[in-house]
């Protein structure tokens, strides 16, 4: 599959997706978008310090559709995905078809909670001490 974008929002979402063969008229002011995700990025602290974790999130849960219309005039970008991208994409999309399952009440998941070092703790305080010594931060 090669014809994987990346739709940055007005709204600052970013979108992998699929450009469906069967588009709109040129004129129209909507655009179709084939099995879409959210990339969130998910900051984690690593011995070597904070990176980003991206996770792919279903962009339309709750629904079974798999081609969306949205305005063009939301949209500020459309980029190709990286090989990496792709790779994730399609490895997902299998699942785009599970519709989720909401029970007769939503769970919050249970998270493992681990502790953190005695000198990542001193080094995340003395980060935050420096933003509150810093009057430009606010």
């Amino acid at each position: 599959m090669t014809n994987i974008k990346i739709v940055k929002l007005v709204n600052g979402d970013d979108i992998v997706c699929a450009f469906p063969s069967d588009q709109l008229p040129e004129d129209s002011k909507l655009l179709r978008i084939s099995k879409p995700f959210q990339v969130k990025y998910i900051p984690q602290l690593t011995p070597q310090g904070f990176k980003d974790y991206v996770a792919l999130v279903k962009w339309t849960a709750y629904t079974s559709d798999q081609i969306i219309t949205i305005p063009k005039e939301k949209i500020m970008t459309i980029t190709n995905a990286t090989g990496e991208m792709q790779s994730s994409y399609v490895s997902i999309i299998g699942e785009y078809n599970v519709v989720d399952k909401v029970p007769g009440r939503l769970q919050t998941p249970s998270y493992e909670r681990e502790r953190v070092s005695d000198e990542d703790d001193r080094r995340i305080n003395e980060i935050f001490d420096e933003f509150e010594d810093d009057p430009t931060v606010h």
